[in-house]
């Protein structure tokens, strides 16, 4: 059966070989980077966690392929500790049907969600690996492993809070474990690292959506997740384990935090959520059928858009998904640059150095520094978040003199082009508008420095 997870795994991910999702896009343009020799946070603005960019390093980088076959391996890697924590916790049934459930359920959703190992997927390996050692009985390695899932995504906090509840008098070497790794990083990373993770993503919290989104996602998540959802409240309710039940309760809380609530963000929900399933499927007994059944609903909704893509692959032509249309937009622009030099990006439009593979021609991947405007609202929205700070960013920016400027934004709100800086304009008037695709303008730099 694990080899069937593992070949499902591996088959529905190559699909998307042609695809680079903007999410796995800004960690490989930062890892880009480190492979020209760039010093992460000091070399070049990137606002994740350490880990997030290190880890696409494990494959120099690269899309398609490569970058399929890495998701289905870590993945597989997230089922088989699952399932050594299911096993643990009541037997060998128990343990593979919570690797069946985590691995289904991180294939048949969003596909931006599921295919991109951003900080939300990445956590959930030492998510579960930290639970379960602590569990186990063994403080200080928990604490290691939640601090290694805190260099990944700040929400391990709430990861560290769920091992507490199981450590005991053990939770001064919990602390000890989790602090060793992040106190390492501050130390090697400096002040860039405090201000590009954790005071820009203060910035980025604290731009809430509508508080009914919350309620209509979080539903939304459970109407396609109810095999998970039934299955699991029924071991709840049968088995009442408490532990459990605050660590589902702190998961939540977790993915309420700064009320966004993008689909990837339910991946803290699962490692609790895959395992109480698996219990509650093993207690059904006869009445498991009706988790069978659930389990069509998120396979019919997102079960075709595989074939879809795969039928594509073996024809080589373009799929027509309007979810592409900036990502082929990007690979248009990408193969508009021709020659070596250095490369700018204005927008959120990270997979251009995916596909070019130039090293940055100024600190800054995406303009969200530059504009002060986040990334998940700035193709309709102009309001700024942090105007002084993406003054002074601007003002460094002029300093530097990339060969290719893509300006991936400008053509979709023209309010945050470019061209529409006075800060700006002198330092744009070196450049000269070489190309066009359809939401984007090239520029190359025509007068020498």
């Amino acid at each position: 059966m694990l080899v069937l997870l593992a070949l499902g795994l591996l088959v529905t991910r190559l699909t998307h070989s042609a695809i680079v999702w903007v999410e796995e896009a800004y960690p490989t343009a930062a890892a880009i980077q480190l492979l020209h020799g760039l010093p992460l946070y000091r070399g070049f603005w990137f606002d994740k966690p350490p880990l997030q960019a290190f880890v696409y390093l494990l494959w120099d980088a690269r899309i398609g392929a490569p970058l399929r076959i890495a998701g289905a391996v870590f993945v597989f890697l997230c089922c088989l500790a699952i399932r050594r924590f299911g096993r643990d916790l009541w037997g060998p049934r128990e343990g593979l049907v919570a690797a069946l459930f985590l691995g289904f359920f991180l294939t048949f959703g969003i596909p931006s969600a599921v295919m991109a190992m951003a900080p939300d997927l990445l956590m959930v390996l030492p998510h579960i690996a930290a639970v379960y050692l602590a569990w186990r009985g063994r403080p200080f390695w928990s604490g290691l492993a939640a601090g290694v899932a805190l260099l990944v995504n700040s929400k391990a906090f709430f990861v560290l809070a769920a091992c507490a509840l199981w450590v005991g008098s053990g939770a001064g070497l919990l602390l000890l474990g989790f602090a060793i790794p992040n106190l390492a990083a501050l130390a090697w990373f400096g002040r860039p690292f405090i201000d590009e993770v954790w005071r820009w993503g203060a910035i980025y919290s604290e731009q809430t959506f509508a508080l009914s989104t919350g309620f209509i996602r979080t539903l939304d998540w459970a109407g396609f997740q109810s095999a998970l959802v039934i299955a699991a409240a029924y071991a709840f309710w049968k088995e009442k384990p408490w532990r459990m039940a605050v660590w589902l309760l702190l998961s939540l809380v977790a993915v309420g935090a700064g009320w966004r609530f993008f689909p990837r963000y339910y991946f803290q929900l699962l490692p609790v959520m895959a395992l109480m399933a698996a219990r509650g499927y093993t207690l059904l007994g006869r009445w498991r059928v009706v988790v069978w059944v659930l389990l069509l609903i998120p396979f019919v909704r997102f079960g075709p858009r595989y074939a879809m893509l795969a039928n594509d692959l073996l024809h080589s032509r373009q799929t027509l998904w309007n979810d592409l249309v900036l990502n082929q937009d990007s690979k248009a622009a990408a193969d508009r640059i021709t020659g070596d030099g250095t490369l700018l990006v204005w927008g959120y439009r990270p997979d251009v150095f995916a596909y070019t593979r130039m090293q940055a021609g100024s600190r800054f991947l995406d303009s969200q520094p530059l504009t002060g405007v986040l990334a998940d609202r700035h193709l309709t929205n102009s309001t700024v978040a942090a105007p002084e700070w993406a003054a002074r960013n601007r003002r460094e920016l002029v300093a530097s003199h990339p060969t290719w400027i893509v300006d991936g934004l400008g053509p979709l709100n023209p309010r945050l082009a470019i061209t529409n800086y006075p800060d700006l304009r002198d330092w744009l008037a070196s450049y000269r508008e070489v190309a066009r695709t359809r939401f984007s303008i090239i520029y190359r730099l025509s007068k020498p420095q």
